[in-house]
């Protein structure tokens, strides 16, 4: 089980974290100061550790050092209340895998965790450091996915941008990765940055680096993500949550192919294909003014929409067996197959978190099940169709309104906490506090 030590001097904020954490299915552990931090670093090893910034007895940029005395492949997210570039970057500069501000950056947390132990997974040789998609790895027969890929293949021979759109879960890396493996630029790097992992001033000096000097930390230049890339693809997953004053720097590189590094007064020119991603309307965003017009042309010169998963029913039973071979294989079990009744329950569930949602459902019923996927072996919410809430008294009551109104929504998402915070209009952390509030069983 992946290990995340927690160090903050606030009691409240390391136990909700910890919560956030654990419903995640990882164990939490926890330290409110650098002392407390070491002697726990001091038992055992962690892959993850976020540790905030101004602690009582030191500070979470120089504490990195100390950390990584014990834990030296353990990923390190820095937290802090007050967050500001030249933190940031002393913070990467020293060690750190990413720095998130408390508050504003709470639904990046879980996001951010898993892309830390994909690469601490990548460094200990568990997973490949890339994965060789192509148009053949795409499963399904239903019409629907299959129009998808001949309109992939079809703009994969051109330098056309493509947005692909389509729900969380749809496949849209999968789709990006192989339209680069059949374009021209296969021989080329494509690289991939999740705009949602990041909070804009980090967004910035990832995509477009910065010269030595430009703020306090720059020591040194930095070549941006588009540099990187140069010659082949970027993947500019989750566009819409760019912020909106650094959409204006992307539309420059796409109608001019160059920018200005931070810190810079030439422009760095560069060839790059600009693939994006979005699960959000957006149309939508821009009439409420969070996203650019004239961006959305560029980026949309060709649009994929990826089908959910509901509309392509008749692939659950291969992407099903698919996934379970798979696990199998990976946890050395010998599992005879799915039964009926399972397979006609997984073909008439929502899935709402679609592709991805399914092949978590298989993964766990691959851990608990003996020789054959039975119903029993299903987690509970599809088994039963519903979760199990608590009763309270007060149908009437404000708080038992608003609980009742969250456990609907999380019956529409089937349990998708990120999703559910999305259509709530609300943090993820705050919905985790809720879901303890209420004693919402999910």
């Amino acid at each position: 089980m992946v290990q995340i030590l927690i160090i903050d001097d606030e009691e409240p904020i390391r136990k909700l974290l910890a919560r956030i954490i654990e419903l995640e299915g990882y164990k939490a552990w926890t330290a409110g100061s650098c002392s407390d931090a070491l002697k726990q670093l001091q038992k055992q090893q962690f892959d993850v550790i976020l540790c905030d910034v101004f602690l009582p007895d030191g500070n979470g940029v120089d504490f990195i050092f100390d950390i990584k005395k014990y834990s030296g492949d353990a990923a390190i997210i820095l937290l802090t209340a007050h967050g500001n570039i030249q933190d940031g970057v002393q913070a990467i500069k020293n060690g750190a895998f990413d720095y998130i501000t408390k508050g504003d950056d709470n639904r990046k947390i879980i996001p951010t965790i898993n892309r830390a132990i994909d690469d601490i997974e990548q460094k200990r040789g568990k997973k490949p450091s890339s994965v060789p998609y192509s148009f053949d790895s795409i499963v399904g027969n239903s019409q629907a996915i299959k129009q998808a890929i001949i309109l992939a293949q079809k703009v994969s021979r051109t330098d056309a941008s493509v947005l692909l759109t389509g729900e969380t879960g749809t496949g849209k890396e999968v789709f990006a990765h192989a339209i680069h493996q059949a374009s021209q630029r296969s021989g080329q790097a494509i690289v991939d940055i999740n705009c949602s992992a990041f909070s804009k001033d980090l967004l910035e000096s990832e995509l477009f680096g910065y010269k030595a000097g430009a703020f306090t930390g720059a020591l040194k230049d930095k070549k941006g993500l588009f540099e990187v890339a140069n010659h082949g693809t970027i993947f500019l997953d989750e566009i819409g949550e760019m912020a909106f004053e650094l959409q204006a720097r992307l539309l420059r590189v796409l109608e001019s192919g160059e920018y200005i590094k931070i810190g810079d007064t030439k422009p760095t020119k560069v060839d790059v294909r600009i693939i994006s991603a979005t699960n959000r309307d957006l149309k939508e965003e821009i009439k409420r003014g969070n996203f650019r017009e004239d961006l959305y042309f560029r980026l949309s010169v060709f649009q994929i929409n990826l089908p959910p998963l509901r509309d392509r029913k008749e692939d659950i039973q291969e992407l099903s067996h698919i996934f379970l071979d798979k696990f199998a294989e990976k946890l050395k079990k010998e599992i005879l197959g799915i039964s009926p009744q399972v397979l006609d329950i997984l073909k008439n569930t929502e899935w709402k978190g679609n592709v991805r949602e399914l092949r978590n459902v298989i993964e766990r019923c691959t851990i608990v099940c003996d020789n054959q996927i039975t119903v029993e072996d299903l987690p509970l919410e599809l088994q039963k169709g519903n979760f199990k809430v608590p009763v309270m008294k007060d149908e009437f009551e404000l708080a038992e309104i608003e609980r009742m109104h969250i456990i609907k929504v999380l019956q529409y998402t089937n349990g998708n906490k990120t999703e559910t915070a999305r259509l709530l209009k609300i943090g993820l952390a705050t919905l985790y506090r809720k879901i303890e509030t209420y004693h919402i069983e999910v």
